[in-house]
């Protein structure tokens, strides 16, 4: 009887240990802030360290099925990221264009209206922003992972 149970615990221990093998970890989040809403995400493209190719970084800054916040021109758009990706420095993208330089920090701010102002390259009541993960090099091109979100104008 004392076998059997040994067999099933282990047996039982065996089957764990192969589901928790089977689960990916997580890429890191990133999180963005408008007053008191905010919406995070895993990576949508990368995320994992390895460099993405330009192709993949272009599909993916067209990808539709993206996490959405509404911004009030007046409020402040605060953009967190995990300790990871600040360590591998950080960009935020505007439509695909840099908005500002990378850093190593793992939080900024910026005003709401940037984001539906022309001058900045905004189209309309909503804008693509992403969060452009590098390699650690100050100003570098490769690019590890992206966190993409839209911001819907909140009159």
């Amino acid at each position: 009887m004392r076998r059997r149970r040994a067999v099933a615990a282990a047996g039982a221990v065996s089957a764990g240990l192969l589901v928790l093998s089977a689960c990916d970890k997580p890429t890191p989040l990133s999180t963005i802030t408008v007053g008191s809403s905010s919406v995070s995400a895993e990576a949508t493209c990368g995320g994992e360290g390895g460099a993405l190719k330009p192709a993949d970084i272009t599909k993916c800054l067209k990808d539709e099925d993206i996490k959405s916040i509404s911004v009030d021109p007046d409020e402040t758009v605060r953009f967190g990221v995990d300790p990871e990706v600040a360590d591998e420095r950080w960009t935020i993208l505007m439509n695909g264009q840099p908005l500002t330089e990378d850093s190593n920090k793992t939080y900024r701010t910026i005003p709401g209206s940037v984001f539906f102002n022309a001058q900045y390259g905004a189209q309309g009541d909503s804008t693509l922003v992403s969060i452009k993960a590098g390699d650690g090099k100050k100003d570098s091109q490769a690019v590890t992972g992206l966190w993409s979100f839209k911001l819907k104008k909140d009159d």
